[in-house]
């Protein structure tokens, strides 16, 4: 039996985000753009929120994460922790080797 396995990149950006909110430091995941942040006012929260998926020309996949950081925390620490975990949870459970996985800092607030 042969087929095929499609992952959409709406189930990538849910998979990377539970993921970023397992991280020790990260408080949450900040709005990537005006539509998610739209999103939350109403109540219309989502696990992808602040994650979002690029294609580049030849199909390669970047990850860029939005999150608000405990206060306290050496934010460069939490990024590096949050890129190997997504990197590792990608690769293991979706088969997709990321081109890119950055990491942007938005905000800090107390835990």
């Amino acid at each position: 039996m042969t087929g095929s396995i499609h992952i959409t990149e709406a189930a990538l950006a849910s998979l990377i985000g539970l993921t970023a909110h397992e991280i020790p430091g990260v408080v949450g995941m900040a709005p990537a753009n005006l539509k998610e942040g739209l999103s939350r006012v109403l109540g219309r929260a989502n696990v992808s929120d602040g994650v979002v998926i690029s294609k580049d020309a030849q199909g390669g996949l970047t990850a860029d994460l939005y999150i608000v950081a405990a206060y306290g925390v050496s934010i460069p620490t939490v990024a590096r922790n949050i890129v190997d975990r997504v990197v590792h949870t990608v690769r293991g459970q979706a088969g997709i080797e990321l081109k890119a996985t950055r990491v942007h800092a938005v905000g800090v607030q107390r835990a």
